[in-house]
């Protein structure tokens, strides 16, 4: 009876081991640069997605204008979500990407946002007023972020006097700590990066009208290096799916 039991219970944990290693052997992983705005809804789609299909996201973040400069010279990305439509749009024509791969995944919402509450109204009179020390902004040719804070200063004709007391982040995520950290009263940040479910998660903030600035269209694209990585439209695909568009809603985007 012993031989018998002790055998039934090898055999099973040899199919459970035989199981788990098949299961580790098709599993599968894909390299992903993601602009830095997209930091929080990314992770929680990744999570998602390893759960219901086994594979892996591998994500790096940072500057859109950044990740040009490294895919160009060779980074190991496979999948490129942009914080813009032009960048991809470039990578395209030249011949950097998948042709057929590239789509709008969300467009993004500019804020104006302080760490400390009542600071910013919510008609974003605090910039008329003019009396902070620094304002954050992302460098606007390496942040589209960025890019969009300026046209918004210059449609409000207040470029001129605001600009000597901007702080300049190399991406969207340093800008929102230099705002975070007090180095700046206030700063132009990525709704996103202080927005969740239906409202904004800390400090005070003025969502910027979008007719202020140009669109924040933001493409994904599958680069030449995850050509022949199925996860790597697995992911894309999964993207445009009902769960991720859930996420991406959630952190105030527009599909």
């Amino acid at each position: 009876m012993k031989i018998r039991i002790l055998r039934a219970l090898l055999s099973a944990f040899v199919a459970f081991a035989g199981g788990a290693a098949a299961t580790s052997a098709l599993a599968g992983e894909v390299q992903v640069a993601v602009a830095a705005n997209f930091t929080a809804p990314v992770q929680a789609i990744a999570a998602s997605f390893e759960k219901d299909t086994g594979n892996k996201v591998v994500a790096s973040f940072g500057a859109t204008g950044q990740f040009y400069a490294q895919i160009k010279n060779g980074a190991p990305f496979e999948v490129f979500l942009a914080a813009d439509d032009s960048t991809p749009a470039k990578l395209d024509s030249e011949g950097a990407t998948v042709p057929g791969s590239r789509f709008t995944y969300a467009t993004g919402a500019l804020a104006l946002w302080s760490a400390s509450n009542g600071y910013v109204d919510d008609k974003g009179y605090v910039l008329k007023k003019n009396d902070f020390r620094h304002i954050a902004i992302a460098n606007p040719k390496a942040a589209p972020y960025g890019l969009a804070g300026y046209q918004t200063l210059d449609k409000l004709g207040l470029t001129a006097e605001i600009k000597p007391k901007v702080v300049e982040g190399q991406n969207i995520s340093q800008t929102q700590q230099f705002v975070a950290t007090g180095n700046a009263e206030l700063g132009f940040v990525a709704l996103s990066q202080i927005y969740k479910n239906g409202k904004i998660t800390s400090g005070s903030a003025w969502i910027v009208p979008p007719d202020l600035h140009e669109p924040i269209k933001q493409d994904a694209v599958i680069l030449n290096k995850g050509r022949d990585n199925p996860v790597a439209k697995q992911f894309i695909d999964y993207l445009k799916g009902p769960k991720a568009a859930a996420v991406i809603k959630s952190y105030g985007y527009q599909l």
